[in-house]
């Protein structure tokens, strides 16, 4: 048994590295590890058999609380003298660093070259980006970490561009999904009251598109395909939210008022992709992408673009939902159709379930388990 760390400012099941940080918990636990949780907030109960620390925090605007977590966590770990720490965000102190999102100087560079001189100037002045910038740059210089774990190639390689850190440092251990969560059975029994629910004719091609942060995953680029003749009887269904919802909802109406349906978040988010024939997902950046393991695992075909990192899983006829220019709506809408074409082929939405098998939580505990043990072994025989 080994005592486990696990870092991040806000433990949740809403936020992917929140969840990670939940399941991890679980995961740890289950294979018969002392699992220790340090974050400020915790927006849910902390699993079942895992001990839960409070860091305090000061109250005075996110780069305070971001600085304070960051400085004060490492203090509280030390003191409950735990065999290995494992960070989820920003914190140097650790020896092993969970890189779920990407650089956050990759990502402003990204911004800036999209949106010019308005932004570039932004970044230099704000103080909480600056202080991002700070703390990252302390982690991936820190001699104490001893492994950073990238969650896709394109997490690992924006980090060996961004940094001066060993090749041989960054890992990559992709996320996990439920396979029996996320399971084609589903389909019988969810595809006809989902549909019946939102409106949604049930032999009508049905896109499904899932995620918060609507620009960044790619909807605004995605909607562009509805303006087509051939989508004249397809369906889009939204899941998620955005500070811009009513922007994207106003632009619907113009496009496909009755065609383009926004949800909202669900929790049960395993019954739409029972009901859909297509998951999409043509984001700018996306450092892994839980729905692609997701949609997979469900017996569905996806549209991704290739700046999101778990399109590097997809294999065989999968592959042709790759697209390598998001910005071009007539490669976009020619793959999606493809897509929706072949989406019932049976062949095709078993390739897809035996994907998602391969990258079950189970096979990623497996392998964050070997890992951890060698850090513990490695530092134990560094002190003897």
């Amino acid at each position: 048994m080994v005592k486990i760390a696990l870092a991040h400012k806000r433990l949740d099941l809403n936020g992917g590295t929140e969840r990670d940080l939940f399941k991890t918990a679980e995961g740890l636990r289950d294979l018969g590890h002392s699992v220790h949780l340090f974050c400020c907030e915790y927006g849910v109960a902390p699993p079942q058999g895992v001990t839960a620390h409070r860091v305090p925090t000061v109250p005075l605007g996110r780069t305070a609380r971001l600085w304070s977590f960051a400085l004060r966590a490492p203090k509280l770990i030390a003191q409950a003298d735990c065999d290995v720490t494992m960070g989820f965000g920003r914190m140097a102190d650790v020896d092993v660093l969970r890189c779920g999102g990407g650089t956050h100087r990759g990502f402003l560079n990204r911004l800036a070259e999209e949106e010019g001189t308005y932004r570039r100037f932004w970044q230099s002045i704000s103080i909480y980006h600056r202080s991002l910038l700070i703390l990252e740059r302390r982690q991936f210089a820190a001699r104490r970490v001893k492994k950073i774990i990238a969650v896709s190639d394109e997490v690992k390689r924006d980090v060996l561009n961004q940094y001066t850190v060993p090749a041989d440092k960054v890992v990559v251990l992709y996320n996990g999904v439920d396979d029996r969560r996320f399971h084609p059975c589903r389909r019988g029994d969810f595809r006809k009251a989902i549909r019946a629910r939102w409106k949604i004719p049930l032999e009508a091609p049905l896109v499904l598109f899932v995620g918060s942060g609507f620009r960044r995953k790619g909807l605004d680029r995605l909607l562009t395909a509805w303006q087509f003749s051939e989508f004249a009887q397809v369906y889009l269904l939204v899941v998620g939210s955005d500070a811009r919802l009513g922007r994207y909802q106003a632009r619907a109406q113009t496009i496909a008022p009755a065609r383009i349906v926004f949800a909202g978040r669900q929790d049960a988010i395993e019954d739409f992709y029972a009901a859909a024939d297509v998951v999409a997902l043509p984001a700018l950046q996306e450092a892994f992408g839980n729905v692609v393991l997701e949609a997979l695992a469900s017996g569905l075909p996806v549209l991704v673009s290739r700046a999101v990192g778990a399109a590097s899983v997809l294999r065989g006829t999968l592959i042709d939902g790759v697209i390598d220019r998001p910005d071009d709506s007539e490669e976009l809408s020619k793959k999606l159709l493809a897509l929706l074409a072949k989406a019932h082929d049976g062949g095709l939405r078993q390739e897809a379930r035996k994907i998602g098998e391969n990258y079950s939580w189970e096979c990623h505990f497996r392998q964050l388990d070997s890992l951890l043990r060698e850090i513990r072994a490695t530092a134990s025989a560094s002190f003897s």
